[in-house]
């Protein structure tokens, strides 16, 4: 099968020389035949028809350059290694120094137009970069590409998004389980809720309602603050467990996230710079309410302001460590365009894939479950007040088309 198919790869990429550029194509076979890829996009580049096409890619391309492109050019100056490294710290510091100035009574609820803003960018990333990065490859801005299509090769492509998807999937289903299956919301705004149950509210009046039942209701006025009180506290002491729980687990939550988003990074710049950049760009938007929402829970589950900030640093290392991770997985794990006949060789089933051209995939997984399950929800929410929600919808949508329409500016400029 795997012979069958370069042999049909090599036939069309000699009818391309032939159509192009030879007159013998016998000849010219056995000189495709032990070329690489990079050898035979060499050849292809000299060919007049390529020229003219090339010519024109550069015209527009110098004609397009933006401000945008230059400032990605500063940011990001190194190796793909040391791209994700610096956006990495791109991504966790300034959202993090940024916790200082937040006051601790502020309500993730009110986030929700940040969390519009963070949807468009993340689904914009997703639908303008990543998913066309990932099925066509990295386009040149000067020269013609020369795109083979290998039909299960896009199958496992696929597979890897829909693993990605799903793993955010089986990790929001299992904090929910570990949660009691009530009050954990895994979005960006991360919202706990605990409600007090029958049984608590069962437990309070059975101790109010005991053998001294009738002591309790002969008691004067004052006596019956007194008794509200004793209530309250032993709500409060059945109420603060559960959320303090909900805070760990949400510790927990973030720095799987943070990883996830660690891995985007490394696998984005291997991809190529600019598709780097805007991943950056799209993480930033969506890491600033996602702290903010995070360190808003940790102070409502009890933390102090420094304690829930120095939590949210320590998540941070999550980033870092997905980073690392996919960088070790690009260096050690390959790339597709492997040496051989026109870049070809056995890879994943049989097809030109390594495990490193799996990370983009499964970061666009991850990407798409955010912004739509894990965010969606929370702006779906809706009150009483029609004429408010009204406006408050108008609000969202139009936060979500700039977020997405940054994320085309970029696309269409870079």
């Amino acid at each position: 099968m795997g012979l069958n198919r370069s042999r049909l790869l090599l036939a069309v990429a000699v009818l391309t020389l032939a159509t192009c550029c030879l007159a013998d194509l016998s000849e010219k076979r056995r000189v495709a035949s032990s070329l690489s890829l990079e050898e035979l996009d060499e050849q292809l580049q000299q060919c007049a028809v390529v020229q003219d096409i090339n010519a024109e890619k550069l015209a527009r391309h110098d004609s397009t350059s933006s401000a945008v492109s230059r400032i990605f050019a500063v940011l990001f100056p190194g190796s793909p290694a040391v791209n994700a490294l610096l956006a990495t710290l791109y991504i966790s510091g300034p959202p993090n120094f940024l916790l200082a100035l937040c006051p601790t009574n502020i309500d993730p609820s009110s986030l929700s137009v940040m969390v519009a803003f963070a949807v468009g960018g993340l689904m914009g990333d997703t639908l303008f970069h990543l998913l066309p990065e990932i099925f066509l490859g990295e386009d040149s801005p000067t020269q013609a590409r020369l795109v083979l299509v290998e039909p299960n090769r896009n199958l496992l492509l696929g597979v890897a998004i829909l693993v990605g998807f799903m793993t955010f999937v089986a990790m929001d289903k299992g904090l929910r389980i570990a949660t009691g299956g009530a009050g954990h919301d895994h979005s960006h705004g991360h919202s706990h809720e605990h409600v007090p149950t029958s049984s608590t509210a069962d437990a309070v009046t059975s101790a109010m309602e005991g053998p001294d039942e009738k002591g309790l209701k002969s008691r004067a006025k004052g006596g019956d603050a007194k008794t509200t009180s004793v209530a309250s506290a032993t709500e409060v002491k059945d109420i603060n467990p559960s959320v303090k729980l909900g805070g760990y687990l949400n510790l927990i939550a973030d720095f799987t996230h943070n990883i996830t988003d660690g891995l985007a990074m490394s696998a984005s710049f291997y991809a190529s710079p600019t598709i780097g950049a805007t991943t950056t760009v799209a993480v930033f938007f969506h890491e600033i309410p996602h702290e903010v929402g995070d360190f808003a829970l940790l102070v409502q589950s009890g933390f102090s302001k420094r304690a829930a900030m120095g939590a949210q640093f320590i998540t941070a290392v999550g980033a870092l460590l997905g980073t690392l991770i996919g960088i070790a997985v690009q260096e050690f794990g390959g790339s597709g365009a492997a040496d051989g006949v026109m870049g070809m060789r056995e890879g994943l089933w049989g097809t030109s894939l390594t495990w490193g051209d799996m990370l983009l995939p499964f970061t666009a997984g991850t990407f798409l479950y955010v912004g739509t399950v894990a965010v969606i929800p929370e702006l779906l929410e809706t009150g009483p007040n029609k004429s408010a929600e009204l406006r408050k919808t108008l609000t969202q949508f139009a936060a979500i088309a700039v977020g997405a329409g940054i994320m085309l500016y970029i696309s269409w400029h870079d």
